[in-house]
């Protein structure tokens, strides 16, 4: 039978391991963060997730539990791996104790890869001395990282939604000598308890920065955080707070395609039946110039446009009915289908918004531009309006929705 300490014993090497394969990514240059690595024990906040293991004949995945006590060699050898573990499926909180295999679900709840956590921490610049606001503590991992980075050097709160997952997270960082901030609250409120803050990173998506993450940062201070939305486009944005009071902020996008589960109250709303939104396809048909292929996020660059049409559709929900694309705006009765006809697709939109229109122009204008990376482009936040716009390109300006 395994034990923890037995645990300890053979996640050593593996841990060595896994910390030199993120060196030789480049992202264990700094000591610190070196030594962090190499310490902090990622087996003790994931006693149990869950690994994809085929598909069933529905096509839904179906999800296979792996725990210390059912699969004590697999659970630790995946678990100093380089990558992202789901532990939570539709905010329900899996059983440990006794698992069991699962079909479909939207994960709401994982250990993220550990070099996604180890570049989060580094794109905000984390200095000693910082006072720090994590939104999403999750496991509990990635403060770990953070606590034993910045030592006494430094206080860092994190906050979770989810009751149980901050319990779970609360009894491994102390368990293991941790001593963060921690409570249970809507990160997209911050904590003013604590503020002002110096690093504000946020473990989640949102589809605009939150104006009290603005007003809990010291002037100078630096938010961290993924813009995301109902296309599941995501790009990272790095803000320097300029005036807390103001409510003001402005800050490059960061190149990379790493994306963040959306924070839970800005989730897309259930779409409903496409065949629904079919009486509001009552515009002419035309040929798309753009195929639905174009935004689809199977590298960075179709990542980043399937981003673009998400800025240019900021409420639009995507969905597949056979061959048949969907794009469903609850929010201004818009509705836009594709469907391949021969060698094209034929576009049929309605309502208020021509949303295929808006996708297809922003496409055009980034073309245009010589498709700029996410790091050619500005986010701006205002009290009342934010945009991500290229300077100089008036067609590729955004305002995000709030």
């Amino acid at each position: 039978m395994s034990t923890p300490t037995s645990h300890a014993v053979a996640a050593a090497p593996l841990r060595r391991k896994l910390a030199e394969e993120l060196a030789a990514e480049g992202l264990l240059s700094d000591p610190g963060w070196r030594a962090a690595a190499r310490a902090v024990p990622r087996h003790a906040f994931t006693p149990g997730f869950y690994l994809q293991a085929g598909a069933a004949e529905d096509g839904l995945p179906v999800w296979e539990p792996v725990t210390a006590a059912t699969d004590p060699d697999r659970w630790l050898r995946t678990v100093y791996t380089d990558t992202t573990l789901v532990t939570q499926f539709d905010g329900d909180e899996p059983d440990w104790e006794h698992p069991a295999p699962r079909t479909g679900g939207t994960p709401t709840s994982s250990s993220t890869l550990p070099s996604l956590v180890l570049r989060m921490w580094l794109d905000a610049e984390l200095r000693p001395g910082h006072d720090v606001l994590e939104i999403g503590t999750g496991t509990g991992y990635s403060t770990a990282l953070a606590c034993q980075w910045l030592g006494d050097e430094g206080d860092i709160v994190s906050l979770e939604v989810d009751p149980r997952r901050a319990a779970q997270a609360a009894e491994a960082l102390y368990g293991c000598g941790y001593r963060p901030g921690l409570a249970v609250a809507d990160g997209l409120y911050g904590y003013w308890p604590y503020a002002p803050y110096d690093r504000i990173v946020a473990a989640c998506s949102v589809r605009s920065i939150p104006a009290g993450w603005i007003a809990q940062s010291r002037p100078g201070g630096k938010i961290l955080s993924t813009l995301s939305g109902w296309l599941n486009g995501s790009a990272r944005a790095l803000l320097t707070v300029a005036d807390p009071v103001a409510g003001t902020a402005e800050g490059p996008l960061l190149d990379g395609t790493i994306s963040f589960m959306l924070a839970r109250t800005h989730l897309p709303p259930a779409p409903g039946s496409p065949g629904h939104w079919q009486g509001l396809l009552d515009g002419p048909p035309r040929l798309a110039r753009h195929a639905p292929a174009r935004i689809t996020p199977t590298d960075e660059a179709t990542f980043f446009a399937r981003f673009l049409a998400q800025l240019a559709a900021p409420h639009a929900v995507m969905s597949t009915v056979g061959d048949t694309v969907y794009f469903t705006d609850p929010v201004t009765g818009s509705a836009a289908s594709l469907t391949p006809q021969g060698g094209d697709w034929v576009v049929r939109q309605g309502g208020r918004a021509a949303l295929w229109d808006a996708i297809e122009a922003a496409l055009d204008a980034w073309d245009a531009a010589g498709e700029p990376g996410p790091g050619h482009f500005r986010v701006r936040v205002e009290p009342d309006r934010q945009e991500v716009y290229l300077p100089g390109v008036p067609a590729l300006a955004f305002r995000l929705p709030q």
